[in-house]
């Protein structure tokens, strides 16, 4: 009898404390842990999806067994959403779990957006009346309305270095105080009266404004008789000197970064050698959006070239490219339409075959350059697009902004071009990173009332844009 009593007894408790996941009936939800619906559908449908045990540590599903459908992607989309997850299809039934990317859509989804768009502006006035609402509702967004005003110091240039055709000197701007943005000016080694400038603001690539291409790039430049200006994102290069790394993955990145691109452009506008009709932006990946942003943003910058980067169904994939609510001004935007907002200045859009601009050729540039058409200029927009080509800053991306820059800024490439219609970008040279520091080589000429920190930012921009 004692046995009996002993087994019932346990029996009751293996029944009260059973996980409640096997518990599958309306009561309970019909809930189930992802990994085992994960299982299932891998089980069902004869693939196999990739996560890591921290992807599905503690998720569950509810009426995991009501979500299954005949069609696979409709089971993923019906079990993932709810947990804002999803899976990329890595081809041969292979699909990896990833956490939900509200930057990345399909892109039928961004070309329904921009037709839609379009439909509001049937007309050029119509248009600029969209133009008109859109920029004061970024700046707002972005926390730059009213715009703070500039610091009470001046940009400190370091020693000039002399080079085959062109000179560097390393420059460093305030831009509230304690914070500050730093980069690299290249000048033609002889100017003769007022020159065009190119702002060069940096990509996410590995070795930041002093890897090789954005050196080559902004010396070419200049020995083509541009001054060429290239400057660090924030909590990038440099600015690592302030901010950990992990800062430029914070939303006020987008803030600082716009800041400092406004501040760096007051700059090259106010020096006297400036040609002011000729002051172009050109940057890559997120230099790219950079680049669409200031260009919609300030009529100064009278030429743009947003490389590897433009697309209607890519937001940007770090949050200094989409982390302030700029996308849901007046309505909803996307970053073409930004681009649109260049119009009609000069814009070339490169784009390649192996990232999120793979399909621009077949509704972004048509759209973009019917915008342009509203003002007679659709020629003054341009697409080169290298489908065999990959997310880089390389040659071929180079020379289709020289040839662009050489014909709207009637530069001087006699030294340079080859009779292949090539650029010999060997005279240029690329100096060691430690060359390339504003605040010298271990940091030591960093002002002592320097942020350091995050917290430290956030507190003094706040502080200071209320005054």
């Amino acid at each position: 009898m004692r046995s009996f009593f002993s087994f019932t007894f346990l029996c009751c408790l293996l029944f009260l404390n059973r996980p409640a996941h096997a518990q599958s009936d309306s009561d309970h939800t019909y809930r189930k842990p992802l990994q085992e619906v994960l299982e299932q559908i891998s089980q069902r449908f004869g693939v196999k999806v990739k996560y890591s045990r921290e992807q599905v540590k503690d998720k569950w599903v509810n009426y995991a067994g009501w979500r299954f459908r005949p069609d696979l992607n409709q089971t993923f989309e019906e079990v993932l959403k709810p947990l804002d997850m999803k899976v990329n299809d890595e081809g041969h039934g292979v699909y990896k779990l990833k956490e939900y990317e509200y930057h990345r859509w399909a892109p039928a989804d961004g070309w329904a957006m921009l037709d839609s768009l379009s439909k509001r502006y049937p007309s050029l006035e119509s248009w600029e009346k969209r133009k008109a609402a859109l920029k004061p509702a970024i700046f707002q967004a972005l926390q730059l309305s009213p715009m703070p005003r500039p610091a009470a110091t001046k940009p400190v240039l370091t020693r000039k270095r002399l080079f085959d055709g062109y000179t560097v000197e390393n420059i460093s701007i305030e831009l509230i105080p304690g914070l500050y943005l730093n980069g690299s000016v290249y000048k033609p080694a002889k100017m003769k009266g007022k020159v065009p400038v190119v702002m060069s603001p940096d990509g996410h690539w590995a070795g930041h404004r002093y890897r090789k291409d954005c050196q080559v790039r902004c010396a070419t430049l200049a020995r083509m008789g541009a001054m060429a200006v290239s400057y660090d994102l924030f909590g990038w290069g440099e600015s690592l000197l302030q901010f950990k790394s992990s800062d430029h993955r914070r939303s006020l990145a987008m803030t600082i970064q716009t800041l400092g691109g406004i501040r760096m452009l007051d700059y090259i506008y106010g020096l006297p050698q400036t040609d002011r009709q000729r002051i172009a932006i050109s940057g890559g990946s997120g230099g790219g959006s950079h680049t669409v942003l200031m260009a919609a943003l300030d009529d100064r910058i009278t030429l743009s070239a947003p490389v590897v980067s433009l697309s209607s169904y890519f937001f940007g994939g770090c949050p200094c490219e989409s982390g302030m609510p700029i996308h849901f001004a007046e309505g909803g935007t996307n970053n073409v339409e930004l681009a649109a907002m260049a119009a009609p200045r000069p814009q070339l859009v490169v784009s390649d075959g192996q990232d999120w601009t793979a399909q621009m050729p077949e509704h972004d540039f048509p759209w973009l350059q019917r915008q342009y058409a509203r003002y007679g200029a659709s020629a003054l927009v341009e697409n080169v697009h290298l489908p065999k080509e990959g997310h880089d800053f390389g040659y071929s991306k180079r020379k289709a902004l020289y040839d662009f820059l050489v014909r709207h800024f009637k530069l001087d490439a006699s030294r340079i071009r080859t009779h292949a219609g090539d650029y010999d970008e060997t005279g240029c040279t690329v100096e060691p990173e430690k060359a390339l520091y504003a605040f010298g080589d271990n940091g030591e000429y960093l002002p002592a009332t320097a942020i350091h920190g995050f917290d430290e930012l956030v507190s003094a921009f706040d502080r200071y844009r209320k005054k």
